[in-house]
This record gives structure tokens, sequence and C-alpha cells, in this order.
């Protein structure tokens, strides 16, 4: 397959919310796949349902805590869908930005724009971290069209592609407009 990625990605043409592009690794390549997110509200005294595919449910339930917890956003009466579509399984930390990105998109249907990827640990403190890799992932972005990343700060850009660094969760909350 000439470019793995293209298995991977759902048509970037039509905006979605809860969709966020990762640029995940594969060994030492790195391959972009899309995260999927879907949030309903339930009914009052309705248990909510947590589904995932093809990423770490007990990872899911940290990244639900700390956008509650340290951003002020409620998932507690919502039931959340997650899917790294593809069939691809994701276990790097480092998909958590894109998770909570897709997660605060669909909570807030607000569109992450389909020329961004995003990557980035968050821990329990709301920090985002840097992962591994960061220069690999952003030029294989750059090279796939990508035009801007949701990184860590520090980050640096890589070519054409513009980084936006967030230090906290709290500001990516921010940035998508979620809080107000």
């Amino acid at each position: 397959v000439a470019n793995p990625s293209s298995l991977f990605l759902t048509d970037r043409e039509r905006p979605v919310s809860g969709a966020v592009v990762f640029p995940a690794l594969d060994g030492a390549r790195p391959v972009l796949c899309d995260i999927q997110a879907l949030v309903v509200r339930v009914a009052s005294g309705a248990t909510p349902r947590r589904a995932v595919v093809g990423w770490d449910s007990a990872r899911l339930a940290m990244i639900l805590a700390v956008l509650e917890s340290r951003c002020g956003l409620s998932f507690s009466a919502c039931e959340v869908y997650l899917n790294v579509a593809g069939g691809l399984k994701v276990s790097d930390p480092g998909a958590d930005l894109a998770v909570a990105a897709a997660l605060i998109s669909a909570l807030t249907e607000t569109v992450v724009p389909h020329d961004t990827v995003a990557f980035g640990e968050i821990a329990l403190s709301g920090e985002v971290r840097s992962v591994g890799h960061a220069a690999l992932r952003l030029k294989e972005a750059a090279k796939l069209g990508f035009n801007a990343a949701l990184v860590p700060a520090g980050t640096k850009g890589v070519g054409s592609l513009t980084p936006r660094n967030f230090a906290t969760v709290g500001a990516l909350v921010d940035w998508l407009g979620a809080k107000g």
C-alpha cells in the first residue's frame, strides 16, 4: 500500500463534529487515523453507556474524568462512544489530546478544522505532555496536506504545518469555545 494512512482516514471534505485526525506510530512509521467520538445525552436517571473500539476504555475513563474535574465539562449524563476508524488499535498515550478534542467537539458540536491533526499525552493534572517522534508525526501530516496541529506546548512546526500549542487541556477547551 503506497499510503497506509488513506486506509484509516475518512472523507475530510465534509466537516463533522467529533472527528479528529491522530498521527499514530506503527513501529517507526507514522499512520494517520480518524478518532471519532459521539456524545449522546440520556434521560434523567438512566445509566450512561461507554463504548470504545480501538482504544483503551480505562484511558477513556481517565480523559473523561480530567475533562470533568479540570475543565468543568459534564459527561456524566451522556453516553460516550469512541471509535478509531478503520479497525486500527491504538495504544499510544499520544492519542490523548486527539481523543479529548474529539470528545469536546462531539459534546459541543464544534468542528475541529479538517486540515488539523492532534497529539499529546494528558496528565491527571490536565497538563498536556510531549510525546515521542513529534517531528516525524508532523512531517507525515504535512506530506498528506494537513496545515495545522494541536500539540503540546513547545512543539515546533514542520514545513508549512502550523502548530497550535497547548500547555493544558483546559486551553484546548477554551480554544474550541466549549466554555462560556
